[in-house]
């Protein structure tokens, strides 16, 4: 049965392996996911953490952390990046992390939250592409939003300065 839960300091060196993994092969990917969220943590930007566990193993991972839009607007975070181990994809493992982080979200009171990533894959979980919010360098339709509290803000989005960790 797999559970989800908030990492825990021993799972750092099973959340790398999973987020190497399952980056390993990803056309998209910058190979430096785990990096980030290292940076991440480190910086004490993760403002939700979880894990998928089945059997004691480590099978999959979010993270989310708060986000900057140059109109001011507070309360925004990035989820990602979200990890799954290759064999373990398909199983509905990344559904089960999708579902926890957005909760984690909204009991926090969060505004919304943005994500980089497949619009297909993103939209079943109420993420859309909004025209006024805007990532710069990336396709439009693939960078998305779903916002808790009312319409979502306009302006660009930043990251975290940990986005550019690359070791």
């Amino acid at each position: 049965m797999i559970e989800i839960r908030k990492e825990m300091a021993s799972d750092t060196a099973a959340i790398e392996a999973v987020t190497v993994a399952a980056f390993q092969d990803a056309a998209h990917a910058s190979h430096t996911e785990q990096s980030i969220i290292r940076a991440l943590r480190s910086s004490g930007q993760l403002a939700v953490s979880l894990v998928a566990e089945d059997n004691g193993k480590v099978i999959g991972h979010v993270a989310v952390s708060p986000v900057a839009i140059s109109d001011g607007t507070r309360g925004w975070h990035g989820l990602g990046p979200i990890s799954v181990l290759p064999e373990r994809q398909g199983q509905g493992v990344g559904t089960l992390l999708m579902d926890h982080a957005l909760a984690e979200l909204r009991a926090m009171d969060a505004a919304g939250c943005v994500v980089l990533g497949e619009p297909g894959y993103y939209a079943r979980f109420g993420f859309k592409a909004e025209p006024a919010l805007v990532l710069p360098g990336v396709p439009a339709g693939y960078f998305q939003a779903i916002s808790f509290h009312g319409s979502s803000p306009s302006g660009q989005v930043k990251y975290h300065d940990s986005f550019e960790a690359t070791a």
